[in-house]
C-alpha cells in the first residue's frame, strides 16, 4: 500500500473512531494504519456519577452488572478500578443512561 493512502486510510479510521462511530477494519488493520483506539477513563466519581444517572442504589447496580456490591463499592473509593466489558459497558451507561432499563430491577 502506498504511503499516502495508508495515512489517507489511517487518518479515516482515526475520525471514523474519535466520532465514536466504530470502524470496518480489525484490531491488526487499525494498529498497521496506526490508529489508537481511545482507551475508557474511569474514576471514581465518574462512576458514582453513572449509578447516580441510572438511579440505583450500590447494591441494585451491583446485580445490574452482574458484580458484587464489594466491587461498586471499591470502584467508588478508587481501591479498584473495572476491567473489560465492564468498563465499556459503564462508559455507555454514562452516555445513554437507559441503555439497560429493561434489566433494571426496581
Amino acid at each position: 500500500m502506498r504511503k499516502n493512502m495508508k495515512e489517507a486510510m489511517g487518518s479515516l479510521a482515526q475520525g471514523l473512531m474519535e466520532a465514536g462511530l466504530g470502524s470496518p477494519f480489525t484490531e491488526k488493520e487499525l494498529n498497521e494504519l496506526g490508529v489508537k483506539i481511545p482507551e475508557v477513563e474511569l474514576t471514581p466519581g465518574k462512576i458514582k456519577s453513572v449509578r447516580a444517572k441510572v438511579n440505583l442504589s450500590q447494591s441494585v447496580f451491583a446485580r445490574l452488572l452482574n458484580v458484587s456490591v464489594s466491587s461498586v463499592r471499591q470502584w467508588e473509593q478508587g481501591k479498584r478500578f473495572p476491567t473489560g466489558s465492564t468498563k465499556v459497558l459503564l462508559d455507555l451507561l454514562d452516555k445513554e443512561p437507559h441503555i439497560l432499563d429493561y434489566r433494571a430491577i426496581r
